[in-house]
């Protein structure tokens, strides 16, 4: 027996051998390029002496690292990025910088040890204990490299890297234009660096070693770029038994060694196992495929709010003589993807396992402008986009493809990804530009490398394709790259390497989205008139449409100075922060909610505008589900940097009322009202029929005395929108000479509230002349701690009150009197009506015990409460 326990600890202690990964983010150091006299193999030797270099930030780039070392200002802040020299007028040698890490690691008998960077923006050298690993310049940000390091690894176990990173070749003259002079483009590398219409030029360009660098221990076989591809075939019902599911599995296998060596590769999943023999020749790579697997009764994955995101594990080794030579982990969610042509709205619908999703979607532009990427916020980023009823976010073209933990917040919150190649129309040519270097023949052949683009895409391809969430590719931003690129993407490298999502030449191509109207296939981006988005007919798959995005007085606070907080005026006159910031104006918008008093006081009138637009825009375009519209992507619903427009919440992760009033729009089961004939309109976006619902109508006046309109009992069939009654003739009869609140509400045989939503209407004169003097609303709130990370507050509106209008719950901590960020509400700026009672779930992760919730209204007094 003891002799049986020994051979199975021997086994345990080698299966977490097999395979060793780790990360080297800690403990580099380094220095500029002119303060450094010698080459790369001198430094990169144990003796050399690294006296007054610099600690460095990897993952990281050089302004983050100038950054962490108090060598620059904080460029989010003010205007600090003026503060800071750009590589424009510096020259590239500015920001080329020396990087250096020490770390233990030996290889023992046939171990392979491989370095491994997944991002390196623009150039670079790499020493390994005095010896040159990469044989060829590593060049391209968007491209991972490996390296086997084993002949370089020295055997005392005491290894010194060091890299050189070389800015992009040609870094753009930042004039003010979106992308620059444009030729930042001409580079394999981010395209907003120079500068667009929502951020400041970043001044080192992202020069860095900006994303993971890994040291990898192998037996003898490495495994690489396992590919799942999961086929769902017929029409499914989420919760229900299902119909298997079948599995395909390739994936492959290299022998740096040299001998050829023997063994069974296999994988789990589900439970099952499935193994085929193999030999792989010395010095060899080569794909493999597996038989396929049937998985019975699967759990799939849906989008977010159609059904669960299930994820199963999926293990694949190498074994040979009852050893594991390698494995790799991944995570599979089970769906099949398919775009089927809507005659009626010529436009493309969308369908996950046989069911049409109608898209409801946020164009996204990174996490971080530098590069500053985490789990935690991924996952904090992409939950917000699930709070607001999103099911799709879109990867614009001018950044990156994101990193895989992305994806894993995708896969995990049901968000379906539109993905983007490295092309924006700005830079590439599509229109003339007078701040743009070249002409548009010249800028229609950027980048410079054709070839490293394709090198790259097939990479970056192989990095992501096996995420559940991943759905969509798209040749570029509002143009296609190339054909030299265009045609190997769309006819070799998707087929070849995936072969199972939709590719859009563009973002705004008439295989997406039939353009009957003109101009460019997406927009608007300014505020509009709410009724413009039930009354005008756009384009049919909106890949682009938006509004403003100002957060409240707090967030402001965070990056513009005191003696700036001026209010914007309504004919445009803005303060130079402001504007530095990307303002859009609000224009006569603010002006119905009566004068602006200051800063705090037009961010809160901004806050009701935010609320009313995008509550509006996604409403619109459901009303017209199916018929109009096959979907909508709204432009945009986040910022990497301390921008002021298009944005659900700030920088810092702090909602604003854009985030709710979307979050209500887009509800998977909605009520609402069409402001051009006030028909009370129900939108079922789930897959299912419902029945024996309750559509309840009242209206409120200025006192909080209410009038009841009507009720009806009535059904709605799955995927689906269905008028009920109109309001007008109602409303027309009440006093508006102060504006009314109607409040809509769905419920069931319980009496169970399934939706509501009320909206507030002008008086005659187009203005808010009642809100303006409504009186005050004695608030009653309570907040309980209902288990870790999680509080319940309680707020009631006594009757004989107004109604308590438009009221921003705030999870703050006493000692700082600061917000927790990022913390997730299931609902703000809520109205609570006389006589009623609301509950808000607040979540959190932030770890402290100095919790209280603020409450504040537009007729409500700020007030903090403790936490029971």
């Amino acid at each position: 027996m003891r002799k049986f326990l020994a051979i199975l600890l021997s086994l345990y202690i080698f299966n977490a051998q097999a395979q060793q990964r780790y990360e080297l983010n800690t403990g580099w150091l380094c220095n500029n390029i002119k303060e450094v006299k010698v080459d790369g193999a001198q430094i990169s030797k144990a003796g050399f002496v690294l006296d007054n270099w610099m600690q460095a930030t990897v993952p990281g780039t050089v302004l983050t690292t100038l950054l962490n070392n108090k060598k620059v200002p904080d460029p989010f802040y003010g205007m600090n990025t003026e503060k800071i020299p750009d590589i424009y007028k510096t020259g590239n040698d500015y920001y080329t910088y020396w990087f250096v890490k020490d770390f233990d690691e030996k290889a023992v008998g046939n171990e392979q040890v491989w370095l491994q960077f997944r991002g390196i923006n623009y150039k670079a050298e790499i020493f390994l204990n005095g010896k040159k690993v990469n044989a060829a310049t590593h060049e391209g940000m968007h491209l991972r490299a490996r390296f086997n390091i084993t002949k370089y690894l020295s055997s005392t176990g005491k290894n010194r890297l060091a890299v050189i990173v070389y800015p992009p070749d040609v870094v753009g003259n930042p004039n003010g234009g979106q992308g620059g002079d444009g030729t930042i483009a001409r580079n394999l590398t981010t395209q907003y660096t120079a500068g667009w219409d929502w951020i400041q030029p970043i001044r080192d360009r992202n020069t860095g070693i900006w994303d993971k660098v890994t040291i990898e221990k192998t037996q003898g076989v490495n495994i690489l770029n396992p590919h799942v591809v999961t086929l769902v075939p017929g029409k499914r019902i989420p919760n229900a038994k299902q119909q298997p599911a079948t599995i395909k599995v390739s994936v492959e296998v290299e022998n740096p060694t040299m001998k050829a060596i023997s063994g069974i590769l296999q994988y789990q999943m589900a439970g099952k196992t499935v193994s085929k023999s193999v030999t792989v020749p010395a010095n060899k790579q080569f794909e493999i495929t597996f038989a396929d697997l049937a998985i019975e009764n699967p759990r799939l994955w849906w989008p977010n709010g159609y059904g669960k995101q299930d994820l199963y594990p999926l293990n694949i080794k190498f074994l040979s003589a009852n050893r594991v030579l390698d494995q790799e982990n991944l995570t599979v969610g089970i769906r099949q993807i398919d775009n089927i042509w809507n005659e009626h709205t010529q436009s493309m619908g969308a369908y996950v396992n046989g069911q049409k999703i109608f898209i409801k979607g946020g164009n996204w532009i990174i996490s971080d402008a530098m590069l500053r990427f985490s789990d935690a916020r991924y996952d904090a980023e992409v939950r917000y986009h699930k709070d607001m009823n999103l099911n799709l976010i879109r990867i614009w073209g001018g950044a990156i493809l994101e990193r895989p933990e992305f994806y894993n917040a995708c896969d995990k919150y049901g968000l379906l990804v539109f993905q983007d190649f490295w092309f924006s129309g700005d830079c590439n040519g599509r229109w003339v530009d007078p701040l743009k270097k070249d002409d548009q023949w010249t800028r229609r052949k950027y980048p410079d490398n054709h070839l490293l683009v394709l090198t790259a895409i097939e990479d970056q391809v192989k990095m992501i394709r096996n995420h559940a969430s991943l759905a969509f590719w798209c040749g570029g931003n509002e143009i296609t790259p190339p054909d030299d690129i265009l045609n190997p993407i769309k006819n070799d490298i998707l087929p070849r390497l995936d072969g199972t999502r939709k590719f859009f030449d563009f973002s705004n191509s008439d295989e997406m989205s039939y353009n009957t109207i003109g101009g460019n296939g997406d927009g608007p981006y300014n505020i509009q008139d709410p009724k413009s988005f039930w009354a005008v007919k756009t384009y049919p798959y909106n890949s682009e449409v938006g509004s403003v995005g100002v957060g409240d007085y707090e967030s402001l606070a965070r990056f513009i100075p005191n003696e700036n907080m001026i209010a914007p005026e309504s004919d445009g006159k803005v303060d130079s922060v402001w504007n530095y910031h990307k303002y859009i104006p609000y224009g006569k918008h603010i002006e119905p909610y009566g004068k602006v008093e200051d800063a705090k006081d037009f961010a809160m009138k901004a806050q009701l505008v935010n609320y009313d637009q995008y509550r509006a825009l996604m409403e619109g375009f459901s009303n017209k589900m199916w018929d109009w519209y096959t979907g909508s992507i709204i432009w945009k619903t986040q910022n990497p940097w301390t921008a002021l427009r298009g944005q659900m919440y700030d920088y810092y992760l702090d909602p604003n009322a854009c985030l709710y009033g979307l979050r209500k729009g887009s509800e998977p089961l909605h009520i609402m009202m069409n402001p051009l004939d006030s028909m009370v309109t129900v939108v079922n976006n789930g897959l299912v029929d419902r029945h024996n619902l309750m559509v309840q109508a009242k209206v409120y006046d200025m006192d909080g005395k209410d009038y009841f309109y009507s009720q009806v009992f009535n059904s709605i069939g799955a995927s689906s929108v269905r008028r009920f009654f109109p309001m007008n003739e109602f409303l027309k009869k009440l006093d508006k000479k102060d504006g009314v609140f109607v409040s809509l509400k769905l419920l069931n045989e319980k009496q169970e509230v399934l939706s509501d939503n009320v909206y507030w209407l002008a008086d005659k004169d187009g203005g808010y002349k009642g809100l303006q003097h409504i009186k005050q609303a004695k608030l009653e709130a309570t907040a309980t701690q209902k288990g870790k990370g999680k509080v319940e507050v309680l707020l009631s509106n006594p009757s004989g009150n107004p109604v308590a209008f438009f009221n921003r719950i705030a999870l703050v901590d006493t000692e700082s009197g600061k917000r927790i960020l990022p913390s997730f509400y299931d609902d703000n700026y809520v109205t609570v009506l006389p006589g009623e009672r609301k509950t808000i779930t607040v979540e959190y992760t932030h770890a402290t015990d100095n919790l209280a919730v603020e409450v504040y209204g537009w007729n409500v007094e700020k007030q903090t409460i403790g936490i029971r």
